[in-house]
């Protein structure tokens, strides 16, 4: 699980703050000190918003808590 965030951005403390309390594993990209993951980003999602994850092919872009649940939930995916 690969998170793109950007430091100071609410829904990314929001989201990796449910995933530390939910226990999954995951690594935090800071797209705004590495030029080269915030490209790879843009090319990944099409756009240049945080927070933004893929875990293997699937990829969720843009999204706060309340999207994430049920995306996690929609794909089994469990900590």
């Amino acid at each position: 699980m690969e998170l793109y965030i950007k430091p100071g951005c609410p829904w990314c403390v929001e989201v990796i703050a449910y995933l530390e309390k939910e226990g999954y594993q995951f690594t935090a990209i800071d797209v705004t000190a590495d030029p080269a993951a915030f490209q790879r980003m843009k090319e990944l999602f099409g756009q240049t918003s945080a927070p933004s994850m893929t875990i293997g092919e699937l990829k969720l872009a843009d999204f706060g808590v309340e999207e994430l649940v049920p995306f996690l939930k929609e794909h089994d995916l469990r900590p």
